[in-house]
């Protein structure tokens, strides 16, 4: 796509302003102690429901979805909408267990799930295990974000040099100016821009399917051109399996797996924990449901892409909806869509780097700790970690081809699931779970679950060619983060059943041997 100056002109300056509202964020809410994590990483618990509800939208929904949404539609046709019933699941799930587990992280002070595993099961194996699966988990997800906001530079017409420092300039700036107010404000700064961004990106989304359909002649005739399109050519992705796209166990488990692992991401927790109570975070599961209706209206736009053939720069289907925008929109519109798409690269970014940080501050550093550790440096270590796993997502992505960024994702995505056993059977029946069932549970099903992924290969022969696969214990594939979670969860409840029986024989035992008999105890009285 060309460069355009109006567009360009119109998307810096929303960005100089975003940019700004990132700094001045330190100055919003002023935190009693800006040295202490509660305030930095959580924004000091106070947000109430109307920034909660910004906040976690600006989670929930980031660049990559408003991309690969639409991208998904335009290439597997109604497939696509698996997006749709995931984020009902998440919202459920989260009205279910999220309110109880704020509750407890005000009342003891969690700042991470994993603080959450340890106060509950007391065993620094298994919070270690589910410390190094969130934060592998994340960074995948952090470079996804990267390269949501590589594609709008690309249509911006900034990625076309060969020189590739002019090329990669554009996003070494942005993340640089993400990592500087990160760093100053904390969670205070995506916070506040994602007032910003989601009134833009409501707004972009609003206008694009009220005004297309009267452009293009009603949905009637949008349905049926992308109907056609979809079946004269062939727009599947190459690595994907085409009977992966018509299978009903495919679209269900997909849509219910992703769901049930969106509120276990360490990102997601640190947005709920910000909350100022379980008032707060039930008033926001009932409402947030709202955001899916935009997500169903951001996948229209690639079936309206479909409809008017446009053909993605490159063959990439991500960059559907930039096009399509450009095509029928003036160039400030497009301007102010491209930025409002940018923050949503930005929100998540910087709370997926303060979760980052959080982690490692918090239970690495902290827990593994020789010493006394201070709040102070606790605070400081997090927000370094903050700056490097930005460098780090930076990196992956300019060296390696996305496809890569991706592939991980999908593995994050089954690995992140499998830590639900241990939070949920913490929150409402610790008696019976044993921590080393739960811990037995969570390694096997993600060395499962990695296997599995393996095995899936692409076009070319190639591995992990996606997160769908025939488990051995059903004759249709379905996603293979549920089929690890049942091998997960089979694992933690038959170990748990053996712990059980064998411990009342092991106190009979302590018993007979330490127990004295009665004339001893007469005797031990008298004497």
């Amino acid at each position: 796509m060309s460069f355009n100056a109006v567009t360009f002109a119109v998307f810096l300056a929303l960005l100089v302003l975003i940019t700004g509202m990132g700094f001045v964020a330190s100055r919003w809410r002023k935190a009693a102690d800006a040295d202490n994590l509660d305030e930095w990483a959580l924004g000091g618990r106070t947000f109430g429901p109307f920034i909660t509800w910004f906040l976690l939208g600006g989670d929930l929904y980031s660049a990559y979805t408003l991309i690969a949404v639409p991208a998904a539609l335009y290439s597997m046709g109604a497939f696509g909408f698996y997006a749709v019933p995931n984020a009902i699941v998440l919202y459920a799930l989260g009205f279910l267990f999220l309110p109880k587990l704020v509750s407890l992280a005000h009342q003891k002070g969690y700042v991470t799930l994993t603080d959450f595993v340890n106060d509950r099961f007391g065993s620094k194996s298994l919070g270690l295990a589910i410390t190094l699966t969130g934060l592998l988990a994340t960074l995948p997800y952090l470079a996804l974000q990267l390269v949501g906001l590589e594609v709008i530079f690309g249509s911006l017409g900034l990625g076309g040099s060969s020189n590739w420092l002019m090329r990669d300039l554009p996003l070494l700036i942005a993340f640089g100016v993400l990592a500087a107010y990160t760093y100053s404000s904390g969670l205070r700064a995506p916070a506040l821009i994602a007032f910003v961004k989601d009134g833009l990106t409501y707004l972009v989304v609003i206008v694009a399917v009220i005004y297309l359909p009267i452009k293009l002649g009603g949905f009637d005739t949008i349905f049926s051109s992308a109907s056609q399109a979809l079946a004269t050519k062939s727009t599947t992705p190459p690595t994907a399996d085409p009977a992966v796209a018509v299978n009903p166990n495919v679209y269900m488990t997909l849509a219910l797996g992703s769901g049930m692992a969106f509120f276990l991401y360490p990102h997601a927790i640190t947005g709920v924990f910000a909350s100022r109570g379980a008032k707060t975070v039930r008033r926001n599961m009932s409402v947030l449901p709202i955001y899916t209706v935009l997500l169903g209206f951001v996948g229209l736009l690639g079936l309206m892409a479909l409809a008017v053939g446009i053909e993605p720069q490159g063959g990439n289907p991500q960059y559907v909806v930039p096009q399509l925008l450009a095509e029928f929109f003036p160039p400030w519109f497009v301007g102010v869509a491209f930025a409002a798409i940018a923050m949503s690269a930005l929100v998540p970014a910087a709370i997926m780097a303060i979760a980052a940080g959080n982690l490692v501050s918090r239970n690495l550093y902290r827990q593994f700790a020789r010493g006394p550790v201070s709040t102070r440096s606790e605070t400081l270590v997090s927000k370094v970690v903050s700056v490097l796993v930005k460098v780090g997502a930076l990196v992956f992505v300019l060296t390696l081809d996305t496809t890569f960024a991706l592939n991980f994702q999908l593995l994050g995505g089954i690995w992140i699931l499998q830590t639900l056993p241990t939070v949920l059977f913490g929150l409402f029946t610790k008696r019976f779970a044993d921590r080393h069932a739960l811990l037995a549970g969570l390694l096997v099903s993600v060395v499962y679950g990695t296997w599995a992924a393996y095995e899936v290969k692409t076009s070319t022969g190639a591995p992990f060619g996606g997160s769908t696969a025939t488990p051995f214990f059903l004759s249709s594939p379905i996603y293979i983060a549920i089929s690890a979670l049942v091998i997960n969860l089979a694992v933690v409840v038959l170990g748990s059943l053996l712990v059980h029986l064998l411990r009342p024989s092991r106190r009979e035992d302590r018993t007979r041997i330490t127990a004295p008999s009665a004339a001893e105890a007469v005797g031990s009285q008298h004497s």
